[in-house]
């Protein structure tokens, strides 16, 4: 087979370019630019030419061709400018999600394919398999990598049928130390290198900075919510009740400090609030952007950190093998997690004509609106995903 390996510089994707050739394909690397601005990343430089160049390097070590792309475009347009969007709205995005849905599995597909490629192959962390449906109709099916500490499936529960048809993750049945174990024994130059942090493609930002190429600084309250506000709210009974956020007001707490701008800031988030006199640290519970207001309350274990449940709207709903999709009236019981790495919590399943609630059987931390729930089955399969709601 004719494969195009999404070369990056790291040990994941080397050791995918090195064991598809060594199985006897005809094997390709491209290395994608998707970032020249250097602007909020904290080693003030762009990553992108120190992981071309070594990309360029494993190529030259494993044999095989190198091809560059430009995609720099595309990505502020599908990624960036997402990202801004959602900030700006009160939501917290997750570009790594968009990216593969967008730029790896779409952009850099389609130039792949133009290529002569059969297939693409990424080094992430996940499996793939194929299932004959009842209509006789083959099916992918995306599974959880082996590696239970390094699983990235969750960072494509976006990707569609179509996308996973061309799609090979040669490493996913794989752990991280099995991984560079063949990377040192190959002498790929590459096999001691760092797993990137940041964001995807642009690398470890100060948010606030980078966020401040769009959004402009405004100052507002932080209001402090006690634990005894709890004690008045009556007891979520439905369904609806469940998934809803509290909605604060600034009249429900005190002020606590100013902030500069309730864009810049997200559920959990501890530093940056910059305010003392507190035996225990702050965490922001809630934003408000509209009225540019922050919502924080004192210690991890502050109710308002806490939710039993989510709604992802109507629009928003994606699986992946569509086969598995709920009917309205339908519920079905599920494993779900709402950030990577996050340990699978057990919830249910619930589609309703305004959209599919996720009911989680013990409270869960940090539920945040613009993030990707994924919901899994016992087998871990990625069944689907959507955007949470407030």
């Amino acid at each position: 087979m004719r494969i195009a390996v999404g070369l990056s510089g790291g040990v994941d994707s080397s050791v995918a370019a090195l064991l598809l050739k060594n199985a006897g394909h005809d094997v390709f690397a491209v290395f994608m630019q998707n970032w020249n601005d250097a602007t909020g990343t904290l080693h003030g430089d762009c990553e992108w030419e120190e992981e071309r160049s070594v990309a360029e390097m494993v190529a030259r070590k494993i044999g095989i061709p190198f091809h560059f792309v430009d995609l720099s475009d595309e990505y502020r347009k599908r990624v960036v400018d997402y990202m801004f969007d959602g900030y700006e709205r009160g939501f917290t995005p997750n570009p790594d999600v968009l990216c593969n849905r967008e730029i790896k599995f779409d952009s850099f597909l389609k130039h792949a394919l133009s290529l002569g490629a059969e297939y693409v192959a990424t080094g992430h962390y996940c499996r793939k398999d194929e299932v004959t449906e009842a209509d006789g109709h083959i099916a992918y099916r995306l599974l959880a990598g082996l590696d239970n500490n390094k699983d990235q499936s969750y960072f494509l529960c976006q990707l569609t049928q179509e996308q996973l048809r061309y799609a090979l993750f040669p490493i996913g049945g794989l752990t991280k130390p099995e991984v560079r174990r063949i990377a040192r024994e190959a002498g790929l130059p590459s096999a001691e290198k760092k797993d990137s942090q940041g964001i995807c493609f642009v690398g470890k930002v100060d948010l606030p900075v980078f966020l401040q190429q769009k959004l402009k600084p405004k100052e507002g309250k932080v209001i402090e919510i006690f634990r005894d506000f709890y004690d008045g709210l009556k007891e979520p009974g439905t369904i609806e009740e469940l998934a809803a956020p509290v909605v604060y007001t600034e009249q429900d707490g005190k002020l606590a400090g100013r902030h500069d701008g309730a864009q810049f800031y997200t559920i959990g988030q501890r530093h940056g609030l910059n305010i003392g006199g507190h035996r225990n640290p702050l965490f922001v519970i809630a934003t408000d952007v509209a009225n540019n207001l922050i919502y924080v309350g004192e210690g991890q274990d502050h109710p308002g950190l806490y939710r039993r449940g989510l709604r992802i709207e109507p629009r928003d709903i994606h699986w992946v093998r569509p086969s598995l999709s709920l009917a309205e009236g339908e519920e079905r019981d599920c494993l779900v997690r709402i950030r990577y790495r996050q340990p699978l919590q057990q919830a249910k399943l619930i589609c309703r004509g305004d959209g599919l609630y996720i009911i989680f059987e013990k409270p869960q931390r940090g539920v945040t609106a613009g993030q990707f729930a994924a919901w899994y089955d016992s087998e871990g399969e990625l069944q689907g995903s959507g955007v949470i709601n407030r």
